[in-house]
């Protein structure tokens, strides 16, 4: 648990240096230089992801169980993740109606899926991995759309087709990851 916990703390608390340090983060950038600080950053956040993945690992092997999680939950996530999963394609594919309403879908879609977990899933380890990410998330897109206020920001509208390319390619990524890749993964078929 403690390799879950301190692979969250990097991960995450790395991730948000930019909302609670951008100041220092700004300085770190120019005393580094752009490609010195992304190396430290990226091997830093490959440190605490790793962390994750064996932490989290090792919990599932030691369940604490909280509660018992609703009949239907593991549905409704299914759903949540398939929407989980528009969000995340939606932050890359450009001209999308999808990122030009809602300026950050990637954070959205890490709170959607993040939120789908917590309902489908019952322990210690899952409360600590989605709900730090769900904490994360929910912070971070706030901290975001201030930012873009702030700057004035003005994203352009995007296209139907773009949005319509967006929706198949997230459901079939989806569909790839429910019905193949999350149990050769996670061990775990979720549908």
């Amino acid at each position: 648990m403690l390799e879950l916990i301190a692979g969250l703390l990097i991960f995450l608390g790395l991730h948000s240096v930019r909302m609670f340090a951008d100041d220092w983060r700004s300085r770190q950038i120019a005393n580094l230089g752009d490609k010195a600080w992304k190396l430290s950053y990226t091997a830093l956040s490959l440190l605490g992801f790793g962390l994750i993945i064996y932490g989290y690992g090792q919990a599932r092997m030691a369940q604490v169980i909280l509660w018992q999680p609703l009949p239907g939950m593991s549905h409704l996530a299914a759903l949540l993740t398939l929407l989980a999963f528009i969000l995340l394609v939606a932050a890359y594919v450009p001209g999308n109606q999808i990122k030009a309403r809602l300026g950050h879908p990637m954070l959205l879609g890490t709170k959607t899926w993040a939120l789908a977990h917590l309902l489908a899933n019952n322990t210690l380890a899952d409360v600590l991995l989605f709900g730090g990410f769900l904490v994360w998330a929910i912070l971070c897109f706030r901290s975001s759309r201030q930012r873009d206020a702030a700057a004035g920001l003005v994203r352009p509208g995007g296209s139907a087709a773009m949005t319509s390319l967006t929706i198949a390619i997230g459901t079939l990524a989806w569909a790839g990851f429910a019905f193949w890749a999350h149990q050769w993964l996670m061990g775990v078929r979720p549908l």
